[in-house]
C-alpha cells in the first residue's frame, strides 16, 4: 500500500487531525502506516484486506475494549468504505523483545494476566452448548484441511477427531477473548498496552491462555507463574484439562497454516503441540 497523499489512510487522518507526515518505520507490516500530526502526536493507521476483520475490531474497539481500562489504543476515527482505522499510537517496547529470563519478562506476563482479567470479567458469560458446538466444529474444520493437504496419519487423524468429540460435549464458561494473545501484541512501558483486536470476540475464556501455553510456558513455566499471579485465579483442573484440548486446535492450525506459507517453524510447532496431546 502506498503512503502518498491518495493513501486512504493519510487521508482519513488528515480529514480527523489535519496535516500528518509519514514516520518511517520499516519494522511495519505493509497494511500499517505510522503517522504524526503537528503537535507531534502519533497514530497508527491500518487498513484491513478482509471485510470482516475490520468489522471485528471495529466491534472490538466500540463495544469491549473499554474493559481494559485504558491499556489500549483509543480509536480516534474509521472509514467504513476503505476499512481503515486511525488508532493512537502506544510507546514503549514489544513484549517480544524483551530479554528472556529478565525481570521485565517476567513483569510483562504480570501485567498481561492483570490486563486480560479485568477484560474477562468484564464480559463473562454462562456456559453454552453452542459454543462448545462451534469449537469443535473449528477443530474439525482443520482437521480436515490437513488431511487434504497429507499432513496428518490415520492415528493422528483418529486422535484429533476423539478430542473434537470431547470438546463438543464439555461445558466452556465463555467471555470475550483477545485470541491473540502473546507477546507480540503487548507494550510494555510506563503503562501495559495489548493491540490488535482484529480476532477479538467471545469464545471460550480459557483459550486465551492457549497461545502462551503452547508457545511460551512449557519452556519458561516461571512466566504462567507470573500471569496467574496478575490474573488472580489458576485454571481449574477441568480447565486445564480444556486449556490441553485446545492445544488440538493449535496444533492443527499451525500445520495447515506452515503448509501454505511454507513455513517449516510454524509447522514444527504444530508438530510439537501434537506429540504432547493424548
Amino acid at each position: 500500500m502506498s503512503a502518498d497523499s491518495d493513501d486512504p489512510r493519510v487521508q482519513l487522518a488528515r480529514s480527523t487531525v489535519g496535516e500528518v507526515t509519514v514516520v518511517t518505520d520499516p519494522a511495519l507490516p505493509p497494511h500499517l502506516l505510522r503517522l504524526a500530526d503537528s503537535a507531534e502526536n502519533t497514530y497508527f493507521a491500518k487498513q484491513h484486506e478482509r471485510s470482516a476483520r475490520y468489522a471485528q475490531e471495529v466491534r472490538a474497539y466500540t463495544t469491549w475494549v473499554r474493559h481494559l481500562h485504558g491499556h489500549a489504543p483509543t480509536l480516534v476515527a474509521r472509514q467504513d468504505a476503505t476499512r481503515t482505522l486511525l488508532l493512537t499510537a502506544v510507546h514503549g517496547q514489544g513484549g517480544q523483545s524483551l530479554p528472556p529470563g529478565s525481570a521485565e519478562e517476567e513483569q510483562a506476563h504480570h501485567d498481561a494476566g492483570r490486563v486480560l482479567q479485568a477484560l474477562h470479567r468484564g464480559t463473562a458469560g454462562r456456559s453454552a452448548g453452542a459454543l462448545s458446538i462451534e469449537l469443535a466444529t473449528r477443530l474439525r474444520s482443520w482437521i480436515a484441511k490437513a488431511e487434504r493437504a497429507d499432513l496428518l496419519s490415520g492415528a493422528e487423524h483418529r486422535l484429533l477427531g476423539r478430542i473434537a468429540a470431547e470438546l463438543a460435549s464439555t461445558p466452556m464458561d465463555s467471555a470475550v477473548c483477545h485470541l491473540d494473545y502473546q507477546p507480540q501484541n503487548w507494550i510494555s512501558g510506563d503503562e501495559f498496552r495489548v493491540i490488535d483486536m482484529e480476532h477479538m470476540r467471545r469464545d471460550a475464556r480459557v483459550r486465551d491462555f492457549a497461545r502462551l501455553e503452547f508457545r511460551r510456558w512449557q519452556a519458561a513455566p516461571h512466566l504462567r507463574d507470573a500471569f496467574f499471579e496478575g490474573y488472580r485465579s489458576r485454571p481449574s483442573a477441568t480447565e486445564q484439562r480444556l486449556l490441553e484440548r485446545f492445544g488440538a486446535i493449535e496444533a492443527a492450525t499451525a500445520l495447515v497454516r506452515g503448509h501454505e506459507q511454507d513455513d517449516p517453524t510454524l509447522t514444527a510447532h504444530g508438530r510439537t503441540v501434537l506429540s504432547r496431546l493424548s
